[in-house]
Order: structure tokens, then C-alpha cells, then sequence
């Protein structure tokens, strides 16, 4: 009977000590069950390089815990420190309060997220998409009235901003571009709703210089919703 046991778990790939994750923490009074749950969301976030939603953190905690209490009392928490948990692209993710981004520039050390360096064309493109969308490589050249080059094109999928969309119903159904979730989340934005108009690009120095490249950090939409304030 034991070798067919160990036979059994030769075959399966299982071992002894393989158990189900403990979601519900029952052994722990209620207090630190909660202090546990919230240790496990942040440490989930904190390692993501994404925004984690709502699903993602469901595996970690007990079928009766309210994920959105739980991450107030992880805000609260977070209250006085330089960074902060933010709601966006669909979840949650760690940002320095922007406040702190003269600061992190001046020490010139390279960050996690590195900022996106696109041409003024680019965003210009880029921002296009974001606000037509779906909308095809034609009736973007139309839109500006010149070409599009898929150079261009090219480069907004490599930095992952956009991706292809649904063909157009158009005659030779060329397919169409749409921003992605890794758009939202470069941009700090929680839906497309959030997506800041011409002005406010200005503002933040995206659509200043002819022909100059653009820097995008992380937090330039932030600073013009707080220069709009």
C-alpha cells in the first residue's frame, strides 16, 4: 500500500506538504485576521509591477473580507508617508505622492517605472487614439490632415499605449487602435473618463515645442488636475 501511495504522488507531481492556501486565517482572532489580510493586499500590490484588481487580491483573502474597507484602513495607514495607494486602471496600485517628484528627479536614481519619452507627435497621436477610439490609421490621417506614419503606430504599440482594435466596418476592414489598461496606468488614470483635455496637456508640457521630444513621468496628468484646481 505504501508504494502505491508514493507511486500515486510520483504521478500526480503532488507532495506531502502541498495544502490549499489559508484565504480565511480562522485561527487568528478577528483583529489580526484583518491586520493579516491587510499585510497580504500590500504586500501583493508592492510587488506588482500593474495595478492589482480587485480579482487578484480576492485570492488572498478570506471570502467575507470587504477588500475596499480594507484598503481605506491600508490609506489611512499610508497617511504622512511619502507614498500613497491610488485607484486606477482598474485597481490598485503603490505611486509617490507627487509632491515628492522634484525630489526623486533631483537624486537622478532610476525608478520602477521609468517615464514614457514620446515625440510631440506622438502624444499628439497618442491622445487622438485615447479620445476617438476605436479609430483607424486613416481617420487618424484625416483628423490631422497628413499622414499617420505607422512608424508612429509602431511605436505607440511598442511602448504598449495602444493595441489593435476591432476591424472597422469600413471597405477593406483595416483594423483599428485603442489605448490599453497599461495606458491608464502610465497615465494614473482610473477609466478614460479621467482623460484630461487639450489645456491640460499644455499645461503639463506635452504639447509645447514643435518637433521636440516629450517627456511623460508618471504624474504629469496629476499635476494638471492640481494646476486646474
Amino acid at each position: 500500500m505504501a508504494g502505491a501511495s508514493t507511486g500515486s504522488r510520483r504521478r500526480t507531481g503532488k507532495r506531502d506538504d502541498d495544502r490549499a492556501f489559508d484565504q480565511e486565517i480562522e485561527n487568528l482572532p478577528p483583529a489580526l485576521r484583518w491586520r493579516e489580510w491587510m499585510m497580504r493586499v500590500e504586500a501583493v500590490i508592492f510587488a506588482s509591477a500593474e495595478p492589482v484588481t480587485r480579482e487578484t487580491l480576492a485570492r488572498v483573502v478570506g471570502k467575507d473580507c470587504a477588500i475596499d474597507l480594507l484598503i481605506d484602513d491600508l490609506r489611512e495607514d499610508l497617511v504622512g508617508r511619502p507614498y500613497e495607494l491610488i485607484s486606477v486602471a482598474g485597481g490598485w496600485q503603490h505611486r509617490t505622492r507627487s509632491v515628492y517628484a522634484d525630489t526623486i528627479r533631483a537624486s537622478t536614481v532610476e525608478t520602477r517605472s521609468l517615464a514614457v519619452t514620446l515625440s510631440r507627435q506622438e502624444a499628439a497621436v497618442l491622445m487622438a487614439i485615447a479620445t476617438l477610439q476605436p479609430v483607424t490609421r486613416g481617420e487618424l490621417s484625416k483628423t490631422f490632415g497628413k499622414e499617420i506614419s505607422r512608424d508612429t503606430i509602431a511605436s505607440l504599440r511598442s511602448a504598449g499605449l495602444i493595441a489593435s482594435g476591432p476591424r472597422s466596418p469600413t471597405p477593406g476592414a483595416p483594423y483599428t487602435y485603442v489605448t490599453t489598461r497599461h495606458f491608464l496606468s502610465t497615465f494614473g488614470m482610473e477609466t478614460l473618463q479621467d482623460l484630461p483635455d487639450i489645456e491640460m496637456l499644455e499645461d503639463a508640457g506635452l504639447m509645447q515645442g514643435r518637433g521636440a521630444d516629450v517627456a511623460l513621468p508618471l504624474d504629469s496628468f496629476e499635476e494638471a488636475d492640481a494646476d486646474e484646481a
